[in-house]
């Protein structure tokens, strides 16, 4: 479990829930920031876009992408924090029922964290190299995989169009068997609750939040336009690094 928040002597740990990838990758949801300290119990803070909010327009309008940004993520930052700190509280009393009964609400707002601090990283501006195809090692393991970029589009946006309710559509790296796969996840569950093997490459959001305001009810269309402004160039570093 590789993130902690001491106070004291007591030990806060994250992977009580989410696992220890999933521990890690939210306490650094961009370089050098989103991680803060308050009182010895590491907090976590709402992590700067790499782009303004109007960039990815005509794929995301900037409307959505503020709300998005400022009032969803950071709602799920605001109640992670508080789960935290109770789950502090409750440890340092020994009230192992407050600690299991706090676990789902960590599981929710911590992976609601986790899993937008990835999704803004897998977007970026057209005219900044969106949608660029991958090269390289991560283009040919697509195409061993899958068969093409065109049948793993199709794949993923099947699969995210038919999820019910709220959740995640993922292109996943399973370290243990060395491919890609496409994986979904409910709700907020970060994609460590499939598997502690399983790198998450690219991360779509099917929530409405994410596209209701522009695209109503039709997220299929969400889904085919989103493609025009993916960072594949953060996915095939990703990727690289944990091939490597």
């Amino acid at each position: 479990m590789a993130l902690r928040a001491i106070a004291g002597k007591k030990t806060l740990t994250l992977g009580l829930v989410l696992g220890p990838r999933a521990a890690a990758g939210a306490s650094a949801p961009r370089t050098g920031s989103g991680l803060r300290h308050a009182r010895g119990l590491v907090t976590f803070s709402l992590p700067d876009l790499p782009y303004d909010y109007g960039a990815l327009e005509p794929a995301i309008s900037g409307e959505i992408m503020k709300l998005h940004h400022q009032k969803h993520h950071q709602t799920y930052i605001t109640n992670f924090n508080k789960a935290l700190e109770q789950l502090e509280e409750a440890m340092a009393k020994g009230d192992s029922s407050k600690v299991a009964h706090l676990q789902s609400a960590i599981k929710f707002n911590g992976g609601g964290h986790i899993n937008h601090s990835i999704f803004w990283k897998n977007l970026k501006p057209l005219n900044e190299g969106g949608g660029e195809p991958p090269h390289s090692t991560l283009g040919w393991a697509i195409d061993t995989d899958f068969g093409s970029l065109d049948a793993l589009v199709q794949k993923m946006n099947a699969e995210g169009a038919a999820l019910q309710g709220s959740g995640w559509v993922w292109l996943a790296l399973d370290k243990e068997m060395k491919k890609l796969k496409v994986e979904t996840t409910a709700n907020q569950d970060p994609l460590v609750t499939k598997g502690a093997n399983l790198v998450p490459l690219l991360g779509i959001d099917v929530w409405e939040h994410a596209y209701y305001l522009q695209y109503k009810n039709a997220r299929p269309e969400y889904l085919k336009n989103i493609w025009k402004i993916m960072n594949w160039k953060y996915a095939s570093e990703v990727y690289e690094k944990e091939i490597a």
